[in-house]
């Protein structure tokens, strides 16, 4: 088995230097094996990392770095730290990218990533009251595509001049439900759920508290760009390390393991 995880839900830069952090290396040397240590939040993204680390070639090892957050596993990359993360789609590591001067770079998609709108009281989001809820996530990127998901359901309008996934609440140029749109971090749309008459959310939170885009959506998104996949530093991108990771992410067995759990493999 060449998978080990490490025992902390919330990683520290300081834990990581006392474990050896990221590899660096480019390929195994005299014989030994190259940790590649992988940061991931939830299922099924610890799913993945965990199946791709079960079936990596010889030579390489793959350490899941478990993360409570979605911008520590970046903040850890950047520092090279760790290797690499599964945690996101591109325009969220683009925007991690302009706000801090990072050179992420998106390695390979791994799966899509299905977001819909739910709601306890709702069957369709033609049904929000005058002046209803709406909690959509507080990040750029995902605050888009929730924006755009209401703006395509007739809810609201936005500036035909704001590009496609890039708007903001800025953009919003007619809400003739005088809707309370309310932006919340990532980490709180389970409990929006609980309180709002909509809230946005994505497969990986929804699963925890048993809803589904294909059952429990009352409006699902359809655009296959979101799939969430393998990021790394540019310093580290062409590593035969980082090779070997992409390889195993997108084996016939991560493939299956993905499939099992519902979710759709991006490969």
């Amino acid at each position: 088995m060449r998978f080990r995880a490490t025992a902390a839900l919330a990683v520290t830069a300081l834990a990581l230097a006392a474990s050896g952090c990221a590899s660096g290396d480019t390929g195994t040397a005299d014989g030994e094996t190259v940790t590649v240590q992988v940061a991931a939040t939830v299922t099924p993204m610890t799913d993945a990392v965990e199946a791709a680390a079960e079936i990596i070639e010889d030579g390489y090892e793959i350490e899941l770095v478990p993360v409570s957050d979605y911008v520590q596993p970046n903040t850890l990359v950047h520092n090279r730290e760790i290797d690499a993360n599964v945690v996101q789609f591109e325009p969220f590591m683009e925007e991690y990218n302009d706000k801090n001067d990072a050179d992420l770079v998106f390695i390979q998609p791994v799966y899509y990533v299905v977001a819909a709108f739910y709601s306890q009281s709702l069957d369709s989001l033609d049904e929000l009251p005058e002046g209803g809820s709406v909690v959509i996530p507080n990040d750029r990127a995902n605050a888009a595509r929730a924006l755009e998901l209401l703006a395509s359901e007739g809810i609201l309008e936005l500036d035909p001049e704001a590009e496609p996934f890039d708007a903001t609440m800025h953009d919003i140029v007619d809400n003739p439900r005088n809707l309370d749109i309310t932006q919340v971090d990532l980490m709180q749309l389970n409990t929006a759920y609980e309180e709002a008459d909509a809230a946005f959310n994505l497969p990986s939170f929804a699963r925890h508290i048993d809803l589904t885009p294909e059952d429990d959506g009352i409006a699902v998104e359809s655009d296959d760009r979101f799939a969430l996949g393998l990021v790394a530093h540019a310093d580290n991108a062409d590593s035969d390390a980082i090779a070997a990771v992409q390889r195993a992410l997108t084996s016939d067995h991560v493939r299956t393991t993905l499939e099992d759990l519902g979710v759709p493999p991006a490969f």
